[in-house]
């Protein structure tokens, strides 16, 4: 495989295709072009070749690609080839959603632990997930291989909470409180704002209003 330095246009992209051909597998379909699977992504043919060449390429000319050995391949490129243990800091209604969203799971990312600050939350199970106290974090951590922590914790406490679960050894936080984490090299950051993908909903609808008025 190349070693090539991959924009992060690209690897924005991947986990889409990677949806798509698990739906071509589930409809039995075992080979496809660019051309055919640009109908269905609504991305163009010279993308999808372009994309997947800076990994090598995959594809036979002629014959197009096989959905199964693509899908595998880009699994094993975004990681999902592995097993990653995950904690929710954060048992409110996002925290609980996200511990009852079962496609988690089905790719290889398995919650052991949620944690939260409310003893009315606290001991109780969520998706067969006891809630435990935030001050047993770092500990659980270490004696379970955690390696992602998603926070679901208002943003007061981010700072602190990103802090204690980096020295206790997580290799990435999915932060989806309402402020930009950035720890460096020390651990990878993925933020999240919900808010900011409505709002882009809300731009889109209102542009698609105006063109239809011209």
């Amino acid at each position: 495989m190349k070693e090539n330095k991959i924009s992060s246009a690209v690897i924005k992209r991947l986990p889409r295709y990677y949806r798509y051909l698990g739906e071509l597998l589930e409809q039995g379909v075992e080979r496809i072009s660019s051309g055919e699977l640009s109908k269905r992504m609504k991305v163009t043919a010279s993308q999808i070749r372009q994309d997947l060449n800076n990994f090598g390429g995959f594809g036979q000319q002629g014959y197009g690609y096989n959905v199964e050995y693509l899908r595998r391949e880009i699994g094993k490129i975004l990681g999902i080839d592995k097993k990653h243990n995950m904690i929710i800091v954060g048992a409110g209604r996002l925290g609980q959603a996200i511990a009852n969203y079962d496609s988690f799971s089905k790719s290889g990312f398995v919650i052991k632990g949620i944690f939260d600050t409310d003893e009315n939350i606290i001991g109780q199970s969520i998706c067969g997930v006891e809630v435990m106290h935030v001050s047993k974090v770092a500990e659980f951590i270490k004696k379970n291989d955690i390696d992602i922590a998603a926070f679901t914790l208002p943003k007061s406490h981010v700072g602190e909470m990103a802090t204690i679960v980096a020295d206790a050894g997580v290799s990435g936080i999915w932060n989806f409180a309402h402020t930009d984490l950035n720890l460096g090299n020390k651990v990878v950051v993925e933020n999240v704002h919900l808010s900011e993908s409505l709002m882009r909903l809300s731009y889109n609808i209102a542009d698609n209003s105006k063109k239809k008025k011209r």
